[in-house]
């Protein structure tokens, strides 16, 4: 996340803490990286009867080893999750590529190697159209940031809300689920926590109403970024495999059609469960954003930023009546900013790469699946279409939220979504009166952006529960209760929709 950003000083906080928490248990990563390793060298060498598929190929065996490698290095996490992914990518390359090296390839019949993946596919995963979407979305809150647009929409955004104490709640949480939508949830946290700030100290101590304040923040960043492709990588990634496996052709708006008025359902009952929960002792709250930065700009630079973040929201929220695909609008703030001096060469030094090499392994991982066949295999392996379809869906989403409180949101999608894209397309004719593929796929998602109940679920969790104000039980009290209403409330949303043909 980039330094200029409001907030920043949180998030800084946030990491140099998860460091000092690695550098105290070095020898306990050091040991959980040797076991993955040894892990992966036994699938890669052990006989290809043992996996119980026949005709498995060398590649495919390869490729099993590698996924299971990066899932079990995402779960323990001896190194962090991009560091990972860049690993798998690397290993694909040099191992299971046409372009690997000799000793990978030769000694071996064309049918017992199995199909070699295309090098250039591979490494375009570090450019592929979701990856230009997100920078393009990285790009857009550097400028709002640099031009204050940030703090000038949340001072006018919650202004209507008045200085009773239920309606200011209800305008952080609105508030927050909105810069989500555009804005990192881990930038959009740290900004809101930082307004937040003045206002928790002139409450009472010993009142639940500071507790109440906290947790909207992270629970408005979490169910905010439902509501865009760009709000939050699962949504990205399951929108990518819909549009280019299951030739869907879903679009921005189409997302937001549906996915915008269901965030702000879950946002308007979020706000009814942190007062139930937390009530509020103090009646009245005053408000005061200030914004405490440097004039970054010229005042023509603002106003370019301003029609820059008008344009690109109006394109992609209208692309299917333009017929501009929204990766290609995402490009539009990033040539207007950089050819008006609005992006400078250390603003892009400061994007989130991390975050966009994390989602490249995982469209490598899912290109590897796809493209040596493996996943066609394991779908002949494991007979889903003998499950309900009932089952396979609300199961898929289940498991995405269960495993999604305990490691990277986007790693669980990275893991899930490439199988479950290939076991939907074969039991199609099955899911098709629930909505298909598009169910199956958007529910992992739903279930990994409702996934919030400890302070490691995601990185808003954490800065909230940095502020000493939130209990660990509180947390899990929150994050369960509206895992269960998004969970239900989505799946009959989908499903109901699904019925009627309209997704």
């Amino acid at each position: 996340m980039f330094k200029a950003f409001i907030g920043y000083h949180l998030e800084e906080q946030r990491r140099n803490a998860k460091y000092l928490r690695r550098e105290a248990t070095k020898y306990q990563r050091l040991i959980k990286l040797i076991c993955c390793v040894i892990m992966m060298l036994v699938l890669w060498n052990i006989p290809a009867e043992y996996f119980g598929m026949s005709d498995l190929t060398v590649v495919e065996q390869r490729t099993i080893s590698v996924f299971c490698f990066a899932t079990i290095m995402w779960i323990l996490e001896p190194v962090p999750a991009w560091n990972t992914s860049v690993t798998a990518i690397v290993i694909l390359l040099f191992c299971v590529s046409d372009s690997a090296l000799w000793c990978m390839k030769d000694g071996y019949t064309p049918e017992t190697l199995g199909v070699l993946l295309s090098h250039k596919k591979i490494m375009a995963c570090f450019a592929d159209p979701i990856i230009m979407l997100f920078i393009g979305g990285f790009i857009l809150a550097i400028g709002a940031t640099k031009s204050g647009l940030d703090v000038k929409l949340a001072r006018v955004l919650l202004k209507p809300f008045g200085t009773k104490s239920e309606n200011v709640l209800l305008g952080f949480l609105l508030v927050t689920g909105l810069f989500s939508m555009f804005l990192s949830n881990t930038a959009t946290a740290a900004m809101m926590l930082t307004f937040l700030a003045p206002v928790l100290k002139s409450l009472p101590a010993n009142g639940k109403g500071k507790i109440c304040l906290a947790m909207a923040i992270p629970v408005g960043a979490n169910i905010g970024g439902i509501g865009t492709p760009i709000g939050t990588p699962p949504n990205a990634i399951a929108l990518k495999f819909l549009n280019e496996t299951q030739n869907v052709n879903i679009g921005f708006g189409e997302w937001m059609l549906v996915m915008f008025p269901f965030a702000m359902i879950l946002l308007f009952i979020a706000w009814r469960v942190l007062l139930m929960m937390f009530p509020f002792t103090q009646k009245r709250i005053e408000l005061k954003i200030e914004h405490d930065k440097e004039k970054q700009l010229k005042p023509w630079q603002e106003k370019l930023v301003y029609i820059g973040f008008t344009l690109t929201i109006l394109l992609w929220m209208t692309d299917k009546v333009t017929g501009v695909n929204s990766n290609v609008v995402a490009m539009l703030p990033v040539g207007l900013f950089c050819l008006g001096g609005i992006i400078r060469r250390t603003d892009l030094e400061e994007i989130n790469w991390a975050v966009l090499w994390m989602v490249a392994g995982g469209f490598a991982l899912g290109v590897a699946l796809q493209d040596t066949g493996l996943a066609a295999h394991l779908i002949q392996t494991i007979p889903f279409n003998t499950w309900s379809p009932i089952l396979m869906i609300v199961g898929s989403g289940l498991l995405c939220y269960a495993m999604a409180n305990f490691i990277s949101h986007t790693a669980t999608a990275n893991l899930l979504i490439p199988i479950l894209a290939v076991a939907g397309a074969s039991t199609a004719a099955t899911l098709a009166p629930y909505g298909g593929v598009v169910t199956l796929l958007v529910g992992v998602a739903l279930g990994s952006s409702l996934a919030m109940v400890l302070p490691i679920s995601t990185p808003p969790n954490a800065l909230a529960h940095a502020t000493g104000l939130i209990e660990q039980k509180q947390m899990i009290r929150v994050g369960l209760t509206m895992g269960f209403f998004g969970l239900t409330i989505g799946y009959i949303m989908l499903i109901c929709l699904g019925k009627y043909g309209l997704i």
